[in-house]
């Protein structure tokens, strides 16, 4: 993680190389005045004897800006940067409003590195479920913070949008307003996401699904966080054109996402074939994964993110498998 540990001062970075254990971290947070936190899914550690000041966020700010924060303010107006490698580093502080929109952030005294990681290999075990009949379904992923949807739409984006034993790459458009299913960085995903796969970065994503529509005529379209009614009005709206959607949704279960009103009307109108429901996950526990069909019914289930599953129903027998797709 060295795009990570070159962004700290000297003292920090001895500690980050020598302490960390990279492959269960997944956040570091700064707070001015207080000590430096590593969050690992399952606990916290706070860092005796390293107590973050001003002095060290604004290293680490400059590290990140290359010395210029004027040339991000775009980005800072979104509360988050994406850097090299594509780790999310989201920021709080002071914001300075203009009118009731926000003009820019000011004073960042809080600091959260969240670390991204490329997994791979955990999605062949869906695809019998959402591919069939030579297209892909219509896909909603339903879950908590840290459930895994966005790392689920990207390795569906890198299958679907790359060849592979007896099967052709599609066509694939992701809208990405957050930057964090490509992690774009000046335009460039740092993230594998498929080799036919064209990305829109940073754009909203009821506009965003229009423009790929219409400029990148893709075959499916996967879009990150759907919120509120304009995102489903749009996402409506490309199912009319022909094109699968592939998107996810804050929530637990499907019951849920019907009572939001920005939501209720897809599922109601079964927009979508196929809802994929996540568990939240941990480094000790993998979370569990349900698959179901457009009008709630259970198709299969697992236990943790890997190719075995222990509640598959008799329609898996009906599915196509991965080798024949």
């Amino acid at each position: 993680m060295k795009e990570i540990v070159r962004l700290f001062p000297p003292s920090f970075q001895r500690f980050l190389m020598n302490d960390v254990s990279w492959g269960k971290v997944q956040e570091i947070r700064l707070r001015v005045n207080h000590p430096l936190e590593v969050l690992d899914g399952a606990s916290h550690t706070s860092v005796k004897g390293i107590i973050v000041t001003a002095e060290h966020l604004a290293f680490v700010l400059n590290q990140i800006s290359q010395f210029s924060l004027y040339r991000l303010q775009d980005e800072l107006k979104e509360g988050f940067l994406t850097i090299e490698g594509g780790h999310r580093v989201g920021l709080a502080g002071k914001v300075n409003t203009s009118g009731h929109r926000i003009d820019t952030l000011k004073h960042i005294t809080f600091m959260n590195i969240r670390v991204a990681r490329e997994v791979a290999g955990q999605v062949s075990y869906l695809l019998p479920f959402l591919y069939a009949d030579g297209r892909w379904k219509s896909t909603m992923i339903i879950g908590p913070p840290h459930s895994g949807k966005t790392t689920l739409l990207r390795a569906l984006s890198k299958w679907i949008g790359s060849d592979h034993t007896g099967y052709r790459g599609c066509k694939v458009a992701v809208v990405d307003e957050r930057s964090e299913i490509a992690a774009s960085l000046r335009g460039v995903p740092q993230l594998e996401v498929g080799v036919r796969t064209d990305v829109m970065d940073g754009c909203p994503k009821a506009a965003g699904m229009m423009m790929m529509i219409r400029s990148m005529s893709p075959d499916v379209l996967i879009v990150d966080e759907i919120g509120g009614l304009e995102d489903a009005d749009a996402v409506r709206e490309a199912s009319y054109t022909g094109v699968q959607v592939i998107c996810s949704i804050h929530g637990r279960t499907l019951d849920g996402v019907r009572k939001r009103p920005s939501a209720r009307s897809l599922v109601e109108e079964q927009v979508f074939e196929r809802y994929v429901v996540l568990e939240r996950m941990s480094p000790e526990r993998n979370g569990g994964v349900v698959i179901l069909d457009e009008s709630g019914k259970k198709l299969a289930g697992w236990k943790g993110w890997d190719d075995r599953a222990v509640d598959r129903s008799r329609h898996y027998s009906d599915c196509h498998h991965v080798d024949r797709v």
